[in-house]
């Protein structure tokens, strides 16, 4: 029997995919194509072969993920120049070999490295975040101060180099960051001296160190107990540290940069990198679209419920963790017994082994919007982070032995996944005894759809990080100041396009849900579907979509490339 909201889910997903499909002009056939204008690109057709394709490949992959034993990293102008002249190199052999000969999945592979080539290419030479975001560098340092001591041996040799590091790389920071976007400042000011409650991989302390700083006293107060002989490097470091924190706060008047790429660039992006098939405008129709679907959806299940009772948040670690218990033996058990997915004898056996992202907290000032959700029911983020999201998902990658695809991991693939999970599970039956729960997926639906409007704005310099973070709060229940600000922060500051890629990506993944169910019929099966996507490598939605069905509307655009050199910026 089908689950209650089943169809309908199938219905609007078919209805979706249309509004989603490319415009005539990309969807027409050969045939028609040929009548209408000149032959479109296509694939180059060199000599070069597919193994000659992946030592490159390998090649250019050790050369982008290259650090030095110290961790500093050399962004002079002359490095930076080199690193330029490297990169080009490895571009001026991408016309070199034989894709028109090769089968569509080796296509697939060639487009994808291209578009790692481009990121780094937009790297150099737009967001150059050394020379215009100071949070680059209050980020390489911060992890430091999360380490547990007392060190021996090469671990503690390690710490001291880079610890000793610290003053070096601020003061070559003071000169590289020449161009200096407001945003930026004013998010690495908050950084250093502010905690935020949000998480950024720190371990858990009953009152949270103020930013960087208190971090950094954190560290030297527990060196002082197990490790003294680290003390005067800790107390260097922080005094560089705060030299920082005073030069940023001293010269923020004069750093008035705008922190967006702006529209043609991040045009450019979306196509070339994370080779999506919509423009920025396309993007912003389609999420004010899922924003009001999602408040519409929330409405009306908070009218069908005005009968129950509001799910209260966890009272206690123990009431939580029982609460984490249950919700992860329900999802595995709901996996397995409705043929959702393949759970391998690899995966952590339980939710301790896995791991989870929200620990129990007792905060002064409240719970914070991740937790107001999780406390009341860890199932919507379980699913997302933990199991079968983020988590399961880096399980799977892991055992990807594919010499490209082990390597390249998309995030309109990986948040799409984690987003894609929450309804569909809802759509599947998941929640049909948790109907509150139903309104904890559309709270996070609307988040993810304010977010990927607040992505473009601020990309497109059309809103600052403080006006995106009232706009995601006017159309967000339970969001608060520090979430909402790590947010901006977040998808400011990453490659173009990161908050987008949740709901955009959500919705390829539908669209390919669909294509592959229309092409199969009644041969199609769910479980399948989704083994192909955790298993086949972690490529962007659109490269994934040709890979499995041939449909080749998307792709064939991307064959018609535009170097970053040739782009007329805003």
């Amino acid at each position: 029997m089908m689950r209650r909201g089943t169809g309908l889910f199938l219905a609007w997903l078919m209805t979706s995919a249309a509004a989603l499909a490319p415009s005539a002009a990309w969807a027409d056939s050969p045939a028609q194509a040929a009548q209408a204008g000149p032959e479109r690109p296509g694939p180059p057709n060199g000599a070069g072969s597919y193994d000659d394709f992946v030592a490159l490949f390998t090649q250019f992959h050790a050369w982008r993920t290259a650090r030095p034993a110290d961790g500093v990293v050399d962004y002079s102008p002359a490095a930076t120049d080199r690193r330029r002249a490297e990169l080009r190199a490895f571009q001026a052999r991408l016309p070199d070999f034989a894709v028109a000969s090769w089968d569509r999945h080796k296509q697939v592979d060639y487009l994808a490295v291209r578009a790692q080539m481009d990121l780094e290419d937009f790297t150099l030479n737009v967001t150059k975040p050394w020379a215009r975001d100071p949070g680059m560098y209050v980020d390489e340092i911060q992890r430091l101060a999360y380490t547990e001591l007392p060190l021996e041996g090469e671990e503690l040799a390690a710490l001291r180099t880079r610890l000793r590091s610290i003053p070096a790389k601020l003061a070559q920071a003071l000169i590289n960051l020449d161009s200096v976007a407001g945003d930026y400042a004013d998010l690495a000011l908050h950084n250093l001296s502010n905690g935020d409650g949000v998480g950024h991989g720190m371990p858990y302390r009953a009152v949270e160190p103020a930013g960087l700083i208190g971090w950094f006293a954190d560290l030297r107060g527990r060196a002082e107990q197990q490790q003294p002989d680290l003390v005067a490097d800790i107390r260097a470091a922080e005094q560089a540290i705060v030299e920082f924190r005073d030069w940023l706060a001293a010269n923020r008047p004069r750093m008035t940069a705008k922190a967006g790429v702006g529209r043609a660039a991040y045009d450019w992006f979306l196509t070339n990198v994370r080779l999506m098939p919509y423009d920025s405008d396309d993007i912003v129709t389609l999420a004010q679209r899922e924003l009001e679907r999602h408040w519409a959806f929330y409405t009306t299940e908070r009218h069908r419920n005005r009968e129950l009772p509001e799910v209260e948040l966890a009272q206690s670690g123990e009431e939580y963790e029982a609460q984490l218990a249950g919700t992860d033996a329900m999802i595995r058990r709901w996996l397995a017994e409705e043929e959702i997915l393949t759970i391998p004898d690899y995966m952590p056996r339980t939710y301790q082994e896995m791991g989870y992202n929200a620990p129990w907290i007792v905060r002064e000032n409240g719970p914070m919007f991740w937790e107001q959700i999780q406390f009341r029911d860890a199932s919507p983020d379980h699913l997302h982070a933990t199991f079968p999201g983020h988590r399961f998902d880096g399980h799977a990658a892991r055992r990807v032995q594919h010499p490209i695809r082990a390597h390249i991991s998309d995030s309109g693939r990986t948040e799409g996944w984690g987003f894609y999970l929450e309804e569909t599970a809802l759509q599947l039956g998941l929640f049909d005894e948790r109907p509150r729960t139903r309104e904890l997926i559309y709270i996070f639906g609307l988040f993810r759809a304010a977010r990927t409007i607040g992505d473009v704005r601020m990309q497109r310099n059309e809103m600052s990080v403080e006006q995106v973070m009232e706009f995601w709060k006017e159309w967000t229940p339970y969001l608060d100041d520090n979430v909402a600000r790590v947010d901006a922060g977040i998808y400011i500051r990453r490659p173009p396009g990161y908050g987008m890629t949740y709901t955009i990506g959500m919705m390829q993944l539908q669209r390919l849900l669909v294509d592959r169910k229309r092409q199969l019929g009644d041969a199609f099966s769910l479980r399948a579907f989704h083994d192909y996507l955790l298993n086949t490598g972690r490529l962007p939605v659109s490269l994934l979509r040709y890979d499995l069905t041939g449909n080749d509307d998307e792709v064939s655009r991307f064959w018609a490339h535009t170097p970053l050199s040739q782009l007329r910026r805003d």
